[in-house]
């Protein structure tokens, strides 16, 4: 205490007190404390022009911890106390003076997160219900007559672009997951006060659409962390009080997802009038590639009149084909309405397939041996068997996730043959295993790196495939590309959808991409 009370910087040494400075202009000054163990404080040291070191010291005044370390102007700091902690010694580089402060102090007792309430005004309201030993039969009904999610304005915005989604499931007993809900988590869904009600809320655009399945009671068990994750596709299930099932004729709930569209939603061009049977030529083949060393199933559609040879004829390639070819994403119906309606000029597709699930993963990630199948074996094999015959500049590479990746890679490779690229949902996150881990987006450095080729770009992402713990994710790793692209001087139009990675959303977007990119 000696040490302490030889050295106080104030004129009776008296303890620093919340939000009342104290100045001095000696060049090394003592401030006791007077707090208790466990409390936050912060602080506020201001040197003006000169350097300047605070110091937390014991009673002996020995230093315990450095604070500022040689700073000027005004510094905020911040620690929690100690019962060694005695004082704040300021020492002072220059002539100058200086103030000091402290601007907040919270006691443990009152370190505790705020509550902020349910974001549902409806949860809110059932949980108070709950709280008082009432039954939630009744919300069940409510639930079962509107559908679910459950979609509430945003009561402190009214007329705002965004209201609350609610997810909900019952009776589950240990857990609920939810998949391909507005984030790219397999959000875990929350117990209501012990009751059957599961839920989980989040704030979303007005113009959301998507598609979602529920897991209840997913196992919980030893292993890896992706075994663990996996463990959901065992139980994952259509939401039993969501009124739009898909497919409707299903063989069961677990071969089914719920769609979710809001009134907000944007159109998704040529598919108004829902799903319709097309009125062109679908022929099925095989194609054997030298380059891969495989077989795959290539299905070619020419909607009704289209010229596969004629001069404004545009040729489409769209990996991962079959996924475009049912209800879900019918991709035939979309071309003759557009086509018909002369929003589109004549449109050939080919649906190329995929050999194997594993030849997917290894082919369509930025693979060169798959771009140059495309360019010197897929298009002359579309030319002698089908007379498909367009030029670059006609002719337009599509796909979503990997796909998206593969289309943007395989154009700016082989530019010559392919001068559009067209990618929904792209996987740009993507590098190769022996890429330095400093470079985590091999596509944008490809493109930074090489001169601009004459190639023109569409992109789209949903704005719920954002990265998670700190990984860059698709909706990030697309809005960069875009940017590299343009200071590159490549022609590029980009979209955000409130939506996931899905393709209840990629039918639109494919749309949408066609018609920037080739609409009348």
């Amino acid at each position: 205490m000696t040490a302490l009370n030889a050295c106080a910087g104030g004129p009776d040494g008296s303890p620093l007190v919340l939000d009342v400075p104290v100045s001095g202009t000696e060049r090394s000054a003592i401030h006791p404390l007077d707090l208790a163990d466990g409390d936050y404080v912060e602080g506020m040291l201001d040197s003006g022009t000169d350097a300047a070191d605070l110091r937390l010291i014991d009673k002996e005044g020995r230093p315990i911890r450095l604070l500022l370390n040689g700073t000027a102007g005004r510094e905020v700091f911040r620690f929690v106390a100690k019962p060694d902690m005695a004082a704040l010694h300021v020492t002072l580089r220059g002539a100058g003076g200086y103030r000091l402060a402290l601007t907040r102090r919270i006691a443990v007792a009152d370190q505790h997160p705020v509550l902020q309430g349910h974001l549902s005004p409806t949860i809110a309201a059932l949980a108070e219900t709950v709280k008082r030993g009432g039954s939630t039969d009744a919300f069940w009904q409510d639930m079962a007559r509107r559908g679910t999610p459950l979609v509430e304005p945003m009561t402190d915005a009214p007329g705002a672009d965004r209201v609350t989604m609610t997810f909900l499931a019952r009776g589950a007993r240990h857990n609920v997951r939810l998949l391909g809900g507005p984030t790219s988590r397999h959000e875990t869904l929350e117990r209501l006060d012990g009751s059957d009600v599961w839920f989980k809320s989040f704030v979303v655009p007005a113009s959301t659409r998507l598609s979602y399945q529920i897991a209840p009671d997913v196992p919980d068990f030893p292993g890896t962390c992706r075994a663990c994750r996996m463990a959901i596709l065992a139980q994952l299930q259509a939401d039993p009080l969501n009124r739009r099932p898909w497919p409707a004729d299903a063989p069961d709930a677990y071969n089914q997802v719920s769609l979710v569209e809001l009134p907000g939603a944007p159109p998704q061009p040529g598919l108004e009038g829902g799903w319709g049977e097309p009125a062109g030529r679908l022929v099925a083949e095989r194609f054997a590639s030298g380059i891969l060393g495989n077989t795959r199933d290539v299905a070619v559609y020419a909607p009704p009149g289209v010229d596969p040879a004629g001069p404004d004829t545009v040729l489409l390639l769209l990996f991962d084909g079959p996924d475009y070819l049912n209800r879900r994403a019918p991709v035939p119906t979309m071309l003759d309405r557009l086509i018909g309606d002369d929003r589109l000029p004549p449109v050939i597709a080919v649906f190329i397939a995929n050999p194997t699930a594993e030849a997917r993963e290894r082919e369509l990630p930025a693979n060169p041996a798959f771009a140059a199948m495309l360019a010197d074996e897929l298009l002359p094999w579309l030319s002698d068997r089908m007379g498909i015959r367009s030029p670059p500049d006609r002719t337009v590479l599509a796909g979503s996730s990997y796909g998206g990746l593969a289309a943007v890679s395989a154009a700016l490779a082989r530019p010559d043959r392919f001068g559009n690229a067209l990618s929904m949902s792209g996987s740009f996150w993507w590098r190769p295993a022996d890429a330095p881990p400093d470079r985590p987006e091999h596509m944008a450095g490809l493109v930074a790196s090489r001169d601009r080729r004459p190639v023109r770009f569409f992109l789209s992402a949903g704005l719920f495939e954002s990265g998670n713990d700190g990984e860059i994710g698709i909706l990030e790793s697309s809005r960069h590309l875009r940017d590299v692209l343009e200071a590159k001087g490549y022609e590029v139009a980009y979209r955000d959808y409130a939506a996931g990675h899905d393709h209840f959303a990629w039918r639109g977007a494919l749309a949408d991409g066609l018609l920037t990119l080739f609409g009348r």
